[in-house]
Formats: C-alpha cells, sequence, structure tokens
C-alpha cells in the first residue's frame, strides 16, 4: 500500500482532511465482504463517533471479555489514532471473533455482505442492551446511599409498560414501518408497526432506487385464499394492504435484492439490472408524505456474474470526496464514476460491479461528508 497510499496523498494534497484517516484492510481469505461493510461504517460519521466516544467510556470494561463490539470499537480506534494519513490495518480480531461467534462466516466460502451487515448491528444491539440490563441490575442491589446519588429507579421497572430501550446503533439506522390493511367491506383500516435496520428492495432492469420504493409502499390486493381477517367483521374479509414509513431513520441502509432464486434453475441467480441510485434521494413514501432528503456516502459493490463467487469492494463519500476501496489499496475516484455501478442495461454485459447496498445519511440532521 506504501505507493498507492502515497499516490492518494499526492492526489489530495492540501486537500487532505484534517485528522481523517484513510486505510486500506487486509483480507484474510476471502473476507472482502466483510472490509467493505467496516469501510461504509467506519465513514458513517455519526456511527463511527459514538462508537469511539463508547471506547473512551469504557476502556475499562473493553479490557475485560472480548465482544464483537468490542473488537469493533478496538479496530475504529486504532484507524482513527494512526499517526501516518494512509496504509493498511489488519482486522485480525475482528474477523476472528465474528467466525468465532457466527459459524456462517467460518468458511472459506463467498459470504454475503448484506447477512453480514444485518448480522453485526443486530449482535451490536444485543451486547449494548444486555450491558444496559446489566448495570440497571447492578444499580438496584446496590446499597441505599449509592441508589440515592445514582437517582431514583425508574419507577415502571417492574410495571406493566417497560419501553424499550434505544441504543446509539438504533438512533443511527433504525426506523419504523407501519402496515396499512383496509378491510374492502367495512373499510376499517389496522396499522402495525414494525421497526427496521435495513429497507431490502426487490429491482427491476432499468429502473431507479425512487421507482424501487413506490413499488415497496403500492398497495396490494388481499383476496382468495390471502383474504385478512378483520375483527370488525370477525370474518375472513378481501382487503388492501401497503407499507409506509412511518419514522424514516437518520441513516438510511438499502439492500438490493440482486440473488433471487429461480425455480426453473434450482439455483440463486445474480440479477444484473440497472438500477439508478441518486447522489440525493428524496424519500417520499412517509406517513407523513413530507419529503426527506438524503445524501448518499457509501456503497457496497458486488463484483462478478454470480451468487456465489465474486468479490466486494466500497465506494465512499468523505469531506466531498469520492474514494474506491478495494481490501488493502485506497484510491480516489470522480463523483462521475459512481454511475458506472448503478448495474447493467444489457443481460449479458462484461460490467459485473453492480452497487448491492446503499448508505444514505439524512440531510436535515447535519450532514458531515
Amino acid at each position: 500500500m506504501g505507493a498507492a497510499g502515497s499516490k492518494l496523498e499526492k492526489a489530495l494534497g492540501d486537500q487532505f482532511p484534517e485528522g481523517e484517516r484513510y486505510f486500506g484492510l487486509e483480507n484474510f481469505g476471502n473476507t472482502c465482504y466483510c472490509n467493505s461493510v467496516l469501510q461504509a461504517l467506519y465513514f458513517c460519521v455519526p456511527f463511527r463517533e459514538q462508537l469511539l466516544e463508547y471506547y473512551g467510556n469504557n476502556k475499562s470494561i473493553l479490557d475485560g471479555e472480548e465482544n464483537l463490539l468490542t473488537c469493533l470499537a478496538d479496530l475504529f480506534s486504532q484507524i482513527s489514532s494512526q499517526k501516518k494519513k494512509t496504509g493498511v490495518v489488519a482486522p485480525k480480531r475482528f474477523v476472528q471473533r465474528l467466525k468465532k461467534q457466527n459459524e456462517l462466516f467460518r468458511s472459506y466460502m463467498h459470504q454475503d455482505a448484506h447477512e453480514f451487515l444485518n448480522f453485526l448491528l443486530n449482535e451490536l444491539v444485543d451486547i449494548l442492551e444486555k450491558e444496559s440490563q446489566a448495570a440497571k441490575t447492578d444499580q438496584e442491589t446496590s446499597p441505599p446511599s449509592e441508589k440515592a446519588v445514582n437517582g431514583p429507579k425508574n419507577a415502571q421497572a417492574n410495571g406493566v409498560h417497560k419501553e424499550p430501550l434505544v441504543t446509539w446503533v438504533h438512533k443511527n439506522f433504525q426506523g419504523i414501518l407501519t402496515n396499512e390493511t383496509r378491510c374492502l367491506q367495512c373499510e376499517t383500516v389496522t396499522d402495525r408497526d414494525e421497526t427496521f435496520l435495513d429497507l431490502s428492495l426487490d429491482i427491476e432492469q432499468n429502473s431507479s432506487i425512487t421507482s424501487c420504493l413506490k413499488n415497496f409502499s403500492s398497495t396490494e390486493t388481499l383476496h382468495a385464499e390471502d383474504k385478512f381477517f378483520c375483527d370488525k367483521c370477525c370474518s375472513l374479509q378481501e382487503a388492501q394492504k401497503r407499507m409506509k414509513i412511518k419514522k424514516p431513520p437518520h441513516i438510511l441502509v438499502i439492500h438490493l435484492k440482486r440473488f433471487k432464486y429461480m425455480e426453473q434453475l434450482g439455483r440463486y441467480k445474480k440479477l444484473s439490472y440497472r438500477v439508478v441510485f441518486p447522489l440525493e434521494l428524496k424519500l417520499s413514501n412517509t406517513v407523513e408524505d413530507a419529503d426527506i432528503e438524503y445524501s448518499l456516502f457509501a456503497v457496497v459493490v458486488h463484483v462478478g456474474s454470480g451468487p456465489n463467487h465474486g468479490h466486494y469492494v466500497s465506494l465512499v463519500k468523505s469531506h466531498n470526496h469520492w474514494l474506491f476501496f478495494d481490501d488493502e489499496n485506497v484510491e480516489m475516484i470522480d463523483e462521475s464514476a459512481v454511475q458506472t455501478f448503478f448495474g447493467s442495461s444489457q443481460e449479458y454485459s462484461s460490467n459485473t460491479d453492480h452497487g448491492y447496498i446503499l448508505f444514505y445519511e439524512s440531510l436535515g440532521s447535519g450532514n458531515r461528508n
């Protein structure tokens, strides 16, 4: 990376952002799925800052039992505190912990970057919730004088209503979807809310993220054997169902479903469809119907023609510059190069580099990329 690193420093020159670090990640045998997602998360500035703050506040805990959160915090701290501006870091501890924790990632086979991202975010939430619960238990079993110092115990802790814990992972990535079902007999609307950390969208050839989001929120009629049981009618009825975004997340992660199971082939196939993802996205299918603006800051790209082999790289926007991360290698790219990752408008194309996971940050909350 020495030459490539100095090349990047030369390319940025005086514009090299103060205090920023651009480090490639070593590949430990097919760990590009992990490296590409880690780079996207590192350049998700609010997430990185809160993880480093957690690292700073919990150094004593971090010396104790190791878990994925401590390994990730350690890796991000290692990158951000490097004396050099560019270079390569080996995420060895993190990868070892990941393999130890989940047998899915133990083999040297090609892994799915989206499955990894999903597993990682949920695992971080679980660890933070357990830590919070343990701290609460310690507080409740501490002597009375300590309780007074720590403030009153939540009066409803043992009551009926217990609010779910909102961690800093939730604050960044969690949104709320509402599932609206309207009975066509009595017109009663039933709402059911569900949380999400990312949105998985079906894709079509020569489409866009906006059209994929519209399809995601389109109305579906439930009839024949799919009829809906209406509580008011006390019977199965035809109904209309649709999903809307009730609470948009601060960081919107969109997963394009590029791997589809083909019944006639009896296996998965990669869809190389051209799906345009804009640098600025307006989210309009929300409950309030207010347009929320987002800015693209990272793309995890799948390179290859099939689902069981290939490679992952990532594109990242940092301080108004676009960078290309390919394991150990980091280079500057032009913003116009982002569109070469939309996909192919013909089924068989020599271009196999396709955007797979998109990371957008809400512009309403102080975007710093």
